[in-house]
């Protein structure tokens, strides 16, 4: 009589083929690597718009870096996993030995997998660029990179698990780029009056100012990785409350 694979290696296996059908998305690599990569090269090269008084490319840089998690830890997941909903396919595995936590957790490996590669491309073409990122900021900076996309994987799993398919999809392009000007790309603290406290309160403004903070000032963003944590929280608890595996 044959037995399941240990819980590990159940999770590894289905990472690893997350992960190839997230590098395997034309569109979504589209989403995931260009486009971050576009912007970056976009606003280093350009002098407008301003983006603060520190090194042009590093700030480039650190947005590109906020903006490669959203595009895959949010948009990427939340399409890919509204049509599996769609599909049944997250039914069916939620009944395999692999069980809807292993499900959600090979689920993460593989956005974070995906986020090595993004970064490594970011970071090369930033330092091409002229990028000189404080090396004290390479830990702050990781640990953006994971609260970031903890949070971001969180939300996802709420309009993947609510809403049609269509509507998802629909839904995660659109925030993806309003989410452009709210602190991904530029200074929270730039924004005019009260657009910019709302601003660092989002999960975009809070991923976008820590990840300056880390990468181009070698700091510790406190305040901003706890409001990512708490966006992380609630998101995971609306998730486990209102998440539906099927249509």
């Amino acid at each position: 009589m044959s037995t399941a694979a240990p819980a590990r290696s159940r999770v590894l296996a289905r990472a690893a083929f997350e992960t190839r059908v997230l590098l395997a998305n034309g569109e979504q690599l589209l989403v995931s690597v260009v486009l971050p990569a576009l912007a970056l090269v976009g606003l280093a090269l350009a002098s407008v718009p301003d983006l603060g008084p520190d090194s042009r490319a590093a700030l480039a840089t650190a947005g590109a870096l906020a903006l490669a998690v959203v595009s895959t830890a949010f948009t990427g997941q939340a399409i890919s996993t509204g049509f599996d909903r769609r599909a049944g396919v997250l039914r069916l595995l939620g009944t395999t030995p692999l069980g809807r936590g292993g499900l959600l957790a090979a689920k993460g490996l593989a956005v974070l997998s995906v986020l090595v590669v993004q970064v490594v491309v970011l970071v090369v073409l930033g330092l091409a660029l002229g990028a000189r990122p404080e090396p004290g900021g390479i830990l702050p900076t990781l640990v953006t990179l994971v609260l970031g996309s903890a949070a971001f994987v969180a939300l996802a799993l709420v309009l993947a698990g609510t809403l049609r398919a269509e509507a998802v999809l629909a839904v995660a392009n659109l925030v993806w780029v309003l989410l452009l000007g709210l602190g991904v790309l530029f200074p929270t603290a730039l924004l005019p009056g009260a657009l910019a406290t709302v601003a660092a309160l989002l999960p975009s403004g809070a991923l976008g100012d820590a990840m300056r903070t880390a990468f181009v000032d070698g700091g510790w963003p406190w305040a901003q990785w706890a409001v990512l944590v708490g966006w992380g929280l609630a998101g995971g608890w609306l998730a486990r409350r209102f998440f539906r595996w099927g249509d």
